[in-house]
């Protein structure tokens, strides 16, 4: 058993994000075969494949989002709504002012930066829970949303409809691939190839263990099979199609938040915030200006989720962004969040959303009404994290608890024989 341990430690990384992501990787794979199975190839194909990026991608953005704004011990109820107003007040200054489309996106981003930061002060500076503001804002824009549009559909010009509809163009000497896409997929074999060995060389000038040698090498085999056969599909596809730019758009907007998050003060403040706001506060955390930035920066993105969404679909109309905020708090509490804040990963979030996207996606490609698509969501969602909450009451391998299990693990231990009946909280002079 020490040695299974130690070659899961080895293959997956033993930091705790890891080992929470581990099971929703399983899931997310058993998902795909699954539904490969099903619909005898189609799930895997380079059509369905590219429509899944293309359709879903908006959601993922959102999902970036949302994952601050919970890890930070909050929740927005309006993402929708802002993505829906943002959408119709872009359409309408182009179609209307004759607004240039790179023009009317950064107006767009702007609109939702004031958005975000206008319920952010809201939150940070007046204490309003930001369930009571967002749930506001959901009805506030919403009914913008018409108001502004006159409940009708507007089209937007073909240059805008490339961030949402668009893919990677045909460059080069003509093949049965597209060459940019072939590039982009030989971009992010090297980027893993030297992040491994990135890792290792680290590892060894600090003297700690990196683990065998051909542990790494597989590792890194698997990662390129799996990005080989995705780069082949996504490339291959029928002519006109590749990788789609919303696809890049959400790529990019992975890594910087990624290393956000990870790598940068700010980041860990919002996760300290969400932790225990007060510790952090005394801590010299900003709280204030984290609970600021964490809205606002969930109003920009809510803003490009609405413009992408928009742009895929040709016009802007009143029913746009139904729904959206529980798509994308699902995507963020099966990717192992949790609901007190504090914990979660974008890359966690991401992939929760493509655990709803393909399951989604399955279920449509089998013939299920959209009806029971919702209800079979809705479960899986439920289940997830019943599952999670159940396992870790038994002591058994938990997503959750084995998070806070680290957490708890990484500080000073308690006294022997000091249980928590017999701890005692001493007061901080605050």
């Amino acid at each position: 058993m020490s040695r299974f341990k130690d070659l899961q430690k080895n293959l997956f990384g033993g930091t705790t994000s890891n080992a929470r992501q581990l099971g929703m990787i399983f899931a997310l794979v058993a998902i795909v075969l699954l539904f490969q199975y099903l619909t005898d190839g189609l799930t895997l194909s380079s059509a369905n494949m590219i429509q899944v990026v293309s359709q879903y991608s908006y959601i993922l953005i959102l999902a970036i989002g949302m994952l601050m704004v919970i890890v930070a011990g909050h929740i927005d109820l309006s993402v929708g709504s802002v993505a829906a107003f943002v959408g119709i007040v872009v359409a309408k200054l182009m179609a209307d002012q004759q607004i240039h489309w790179f023009l009317a996106l950064l107006i767009g981003l702007g609109v939702g930066a004031l958005i975000g930061a206008w319920q952010g002060f809201w939150v940070a500076y007046v204490g309003v829970p930001a369930f009571i503001v967002t749930l506001a804002g959901m009805l506030i824009f919403r009914g913008a949303n018409q108001y502004v549009g006159r409940s009708q559909t507007i089209s937007v010009p073909e240059g805008f409809q490339q961030i949402g509809g668009g893919y990677l163009p045909e460059v080069g000497p003509a093949t049965n691939y597209n060459n940019l896409t072939l590039l982009l997929g030989l971009a992010v074999c090297v980027a893993v190839v030297y992040r491994e060995w990135q890792l290792r060389r680290t590892r060894h000038q600090m003297q700690a263990d990196a683990g065998p040698v051909w542990v790494s090498i597989l590792r890194v085999a698997v990662l390129l099979a799996v990005i080989i056969f995705a780069t082949l599909r996504f490339a291959g596809g029928r002519v006109g199609t590749s990788f789609p730019i919303s696809g890049i758009i959400l790529g990019v907007l992975v890594l910087v938040y990624s290393f956000y998050t990870r790598n940068t003060a700010a980041g860990r403040h919002i996760y300290a915030v969400g932790g225990n706001s007060r510790a952090a506060e005394l801590s010299g955390v900003k709280l204030q200006r984290v609970n600021f930035v964490v809205m606002m920066n969930m109003g920009i993105l809510a803003a490009l989720a609405g413009m992408i969404f928009v742009a895929r679909s040709r016009a802007s109309g009143p029913q746009d962004g139904l729904s959206w905020e529980l798509d994308a708090i699902a995507a963020v509490f099966i990717g192992g969040a949790a609901v007190s804040g504090g914990l979660g990963t974008i890359s966690g979030s991401i992939v929760g959303g493509l655990v709803m996207a393909v399951l989604n996606n399955g279920l449509l490609l089998e013939g299920v009404q959209s009806d029971r698509v919702q209800i079979i969501k809705g479960l899986v969602l439920l289940l997830a994290v019943a599952l999670d909450v159940y396992n870790k009451r038994q002591g058994r391998f938990s997503i959750i608890g084995s998070i806070t299990k680290g957490f708890r693990g990484s500080g000073p231990s308690a006294p022997a024989g000091t249980g928590p009946a017999q701890q005692v909280k001493t007061p901080v002079a605050g």
